[in-house]
């Protein structure tokens, strides 16, 4: 909706959020002047967009002044005073914004008291030529709604917009049930041991058959609870030693490092050909006093020395390892 009137300044302003609603079934106050109307979502910005232009042969020093019975802290103009050519039109936008607390503030919560919900104002259009003085040119009623937005109109046909009510009481509602909305629009971040409450954590060990280790810092735990299928799946082989020692050490696990010895986690096997003739590396493909069966090695190379505890990881080889195998542990 637009409002142009017939002056020497043109002027035309265009709201640029409506009301759902019919407009004459807005505003309850019969006298109240028949204006332009904006709808106000609290906490959101409505503009409204004023053309102006000059159709004459000099130069106006244009001023706009707002006056009405809304806040003036809900009124703010990116510029007032402008100057205008001749032929030349010019846009300025007027920016309005109810508080975002509009219908929880403690005012707005008073007993036997009512809210105060529709505004009106007037936007008046001061012109003058240089060296002369400003006159009133031209006004703009403006009619102010303030409504709060409820999604729950997107369900219903479009016939229920034309009564404003239906959108109030609707709003009413979707307060009401906007808590359990929002735990259930974030329940899966209650089922990732990464991201549930600590509390949540003794449930999520139980449902994966995780026994808590208190020795380990919370954000070990969270993880060994996350990966615990996959160690299960993977328990008694290297890649599910290598994986348990890199969740509790924090070592990375360098699946892009071919040779097993450059790893920062290294487990080794050896293995015995017996007699070789040619050439051979003593502890690779050759032992000294013959072979140790189901024996493996493990080297771990941290970048900061002393920075993996060797019980803890004793601790969990003895726990992910074959019964019948034996180890040797190494840590740089």
């Amino acid at each position: 909706m637009t409002l142009a009137r017939s002056s020497p300044l043109s002027l035309e302003v265009i709201p640029m959020r409506l009301p759902d609603a019919d407009p004459e079934l807005l505003h309850h106050d019969p006298l109240a002047p028949e204006g332009i109307p904006l709808m106000l979502i609290p906490g959101e910005p409505s503009q409204l967009m004023v053309k102006l232009g000059n159709p004459g042969e000099h130069l106006l020093n244009v001023t706009l002044e707002f006056r009405g019975n809304l806040p003036q802290a809900w009124y703010s103009c990116e510029r007032e005073n402008s100057e205008i050519s001749p032929g030349i039109s010019q846009d300025i936008i007027i920016e309005f914004q109810a508080p975002d607390d509009f219908f929880e503030a403690f005012l707005a919560l008073r007993e036997n008291s009512s809210l105060r919900i529709n505004y009106s104002g007037r936007l008046q259009v001061y012109g003058a030529r240089p060296g002369t003085v400003s006159q009133l040119i031209d006004v703009a009623d403006i009619n102010f709604y303030v409504r709060p937005q409820s999604r729950y109109l997107d369900f219903l046909p479009q016939i229920y917009r034309e009564v404003d009510f239906v959108g109030r009481f609707l709003k009413i509602i979707e307060e009401t049930f906007n808590p359990d909305v929002q735990m259930m629009a974030s329940l899966f971040a209650y089922l990732d041991p990464l991201t549930a409450p600590q509390s949540m954590l003794p449930f999520l060990a139980h449902w994966v058959g995780w026994e808590l280790q208190s020795y380990l810092s919370l954000e070990q735990q969270r993880s060994l609870i996350r990966h615990a299928l996959e160690i299960y799946r993977w328990r008694g082989t290297r890649r599910g030693l290598r994986l348990y020692l890199h969740l509790v050490t924090g070592l990375p696990l360098d699946d892009e490092v071919e040779r097993e010895e450059d790893k920062h986690i290294a487990i080794l096997e050896t293995f015995s050909q017996g007699l070789v003739l040619d050439h051979s590396i003593l502890g690779q493909d050759a032992l000294l006093g013959g072979g140790q069966p189901f024996h493996f090695r493990v080297h771990l190379q941290p970048d900061t020395p002393g920075s993996v505890d060797e019980a803890l990881v004793r601790q969990v080889i003895d726990q992910q390892k074959p019964a019948f195998c034996t180890y040797e542990l190494q840590i740089d």
